[in-house]
């Protein structure tokens, strides 16, 4: 299953992340207070991973790039990790792209 939901021990917030096929986590959310918001934080990865212009491409202070995934009012939904080199983060970029389809199913592992 492509995303996870979980809540964290320490701060008691939820996340969302999306993995690839070989179970990888590509995207990373934010904290939110209340699962409802995590949900809403994946419908949103799906309506916004098709278009590209979503992705706002980043460096790191250490020069290693990244990507976050933009809703169409700016705001950030979720994070990659740091990449080796532009061209992996962009494999990583269509790897979203390919993973957060509609009616995907999600893991919920707070229950």
């Amino acid at each position: 299953m492509p995303f996870e939901i979980f809540k964290s021990e320490k701060s008691g917030k939820f996340y969302f992340r999306l993995k690839a096929t070989n179970g990888q986590v590509i995207l990373a959310s934010e904290a939110y207070e209340k699962k409802a918001g995590a949900e809403n934080g994946i419908q949103s990865v799906i309506k916004n991973a098709p278009n590209d212009d979503r992705f706002e491409r980043k460096e790191s202070k250490n020069g290693d790039p990244y990507f976050t995934l933009k809703a169409s009012n700016g705001q950030a939904i979720g994070k990659s990790e740091m990449y080796s080199s532009k061209a992996a983060m962009e494999k990583g970029v269509q790897s979203v792209k390919n993973n957060a389809v509609a009616k995907t199913a999600v893991k919920d592992l707070t229950v």
